[in-house]
């Protein structure tokens, strides 16, 4: 039988009556779910405003309170068995707020977040850093420095709650009771959660400062955060939509470069996806980046064979190969929002050629001579138990980090100053002469140190002075220059 409009027509009106009575049914469950939670976060409110009202005030100014769906028992909800779980006025909660609470309204963020390098900030436990801290140093003082930056594994007593030695900790690797990696805390402090404050340099400067990776320092002499202080009311810090070159021109902070979204990219918690060169390790790399299937990556350093997409590594999928070149072209698309491509690239020229310099005249080197000592037995395969490696240590995880730092982020002072300069001071006159006191140690001469040196250092042009001293044409050139500045005769 033909159909006729009529009947077309009754029908469409029949489905979307039904269509209207699943969503009617589908909300009254949810508001009856949500009711569920409303009076104990009521209590909360109610209690806490008068044990810690400032938690409380916080709060009433984030964006949590501001949409009316979020409060206390949302977040710190818990079951009876669950691990950290305990009964307060009868409720059970949890004082630990892991990644996976956030995720349940902040998935994707979450998901960046726990690829990241930030979430393996906790592997220094295992690290030669931590062998310093918890050794030379001792527990209390990995528990009250390092682990408050990196995070440490929180723990919790036979009543659920967290012990005292383990919390409180909102390192940005914290190890946490549900395996979760990390705090979103540590960069949106509780209890206001605020995107403004996670934007400032501040924020990164509790962590990333000091003599091993002074980024805060770096930046604050740079002109970017020059420009940043002056024109701090003029970066729209609370704004929702915060493009670069759109939303905001007046200074890049360190979420503009790492996390921020450019008119191509979008925001992102993957802190580590526009680094092209890693400048922590003695020798740096630059680094390709591999995905998995798991929700895990991994950086590859340049040279070794990439894997393709759908190889199986390390028990997953790879789902995505990020080269270095095309992890510098996602960072250089932040820089161009505001600059010429040309000077992006002049940028990347000195920025590579610094880290060149670093490691062929002396990260290199000395790295080779530090292995054939250890290996005739010239020191032992304990670490720190000799001078020598002491300074060598501090040669690369100090000074050198802060040349390479300095010169990727724009901080001349502590690409030469705190950096070369102090690199080659140390070597020069603390690092070779320890060397030489280390093979006399053992031979009762000198021979093997200036046998290394000669196979090491003599090849590297920019080591000739050392052993043949300045030319001539190089001193009259310093006499010339020091002379003009401060008068005849006054360098003899």
């Amino acid at each position: 039988m033909e159909r006729t409009p009529r009947s077309w027509l009754a029908r469409g009106a029949a489905l979307l009556a039904l269509t209207f009575l699943l969503f009617a049914h589908a909300a009254f469950a949810a508001a009856k779910k949500s009711e569920v939670d409303v009076e104990p976060g009521k209590a909360c409110i109610k209690c806490h405003l008068k044990e810690s009202p400032g938690i409380v005030a916080e709060w009433k100014k984030s964006g949590h309170n501001k949409k009316k769906t979020v409060d206390c028992y949302d977040c710190h909800a818990a079951h009876q068995g669950d691990k950290g779980a305990y009964e307060h006025h009868g409720e059970f909660i949890t004082t630990i707020v892991t990644p996976k609470a956030c995720a349940s309204c902040h998935k994707k963020e979450v998901e960046q977040q726990q690829r990241s390098h930030h979430a393996k900030a906790g592997q220094i436990l295992a690290s030669l850093d931590n062998l310093l801290g918890e050794v030379i140093g001792g527990p209390a003082a990995v528990n009250a420095g390092c682990r408050q930056c990196h995070g440490g594994i929180v723990q919790v007593d036979d009543h659920g709650k967290p012990t005292p030695q383990t919390w409180p900790n909102t390192g940005i690797g914290r190890i946490n009771i549900d395996g979760t990696l990390g705090s979103c805390s540590a960069c949106h402090a509780r209890h206001s959660f605020s995107a403004a404050q996670a934007r400032t340099p501040d924020t990164c400067g509790k962590c990333h400062l000091g003599p091993d990776h002074p980024q805060i320092e770096i930046y604050n002499e740079s002109k970017h955060g020059i420009l940043y202080r002056a024109n701090v009311d003029e970066m729209k810090l609370n704004a929702k939509k915060w493009v670069a070159g759109v939303d905001y021109t007046a200074a890049p902070t360190c979420a503009t470069c790492h996390m921020g979204a450019t008119r191509k990219q979008a925001v992102t918690h993957d802190v580590g996806e526009r680094i092209s060169w890693t400048l922590r390790p003695a020798i740096s790399t630059k680094l390709n980046m591999i995905r998995l299937s798991n929700g895990d990556e991994f950086d590859q350093p340049e040279g070794k064979v990439l894997p393709k997409v759908g190889d199986e590594v390390k028990g997953a999928k790879v789902t995505e190969v990020l080269t270095w070149d095309q992890r510098r072209k996602l960072m250089e698309d932040v820089c161009v929002a505001c600059h010429s491509q040309g000077l992006v690239d002049g940028h990347y020229k000195q920025f590579d050629d610094l880290v060149n310099l670093y490691n062929d005249k002396f990260a290199k080197p000395i790295a080779a001579v530090m292995k054939e000592l250890q290996d005739k037995g010239y020191t032992t395969a304990s670490p720190f138990d000799e001078k020598i490696e002491w300074t060598w240590y501090e040669i690369w995880h100090h000074e050198g980090r802060r040349a390479r730092h300095g010169a990727s982020m724009n901080g001349p002072d502590y690409t030469w100053w705190h950096g070369m300069y102090e690199v080659a001071q140390r070597t020069y006159f603390d690092w070779i002469p320890e060397l030489k006191e280390v093979v006399r140690k053992k031979d009762g001469n000198e021979k093997f140190a200036d046998e290394l040196l000669a196979k090491y250092f003599k090849p590297i042009d920019g080591h000739d002075w050392y052993f043949n001293g300045m030319s001539r044409d190089a001193i009259e050139k310093v006499r010339k220059g020091y002379e003009e500045r401060y008068g005849k005769d006054t360098l003899k």
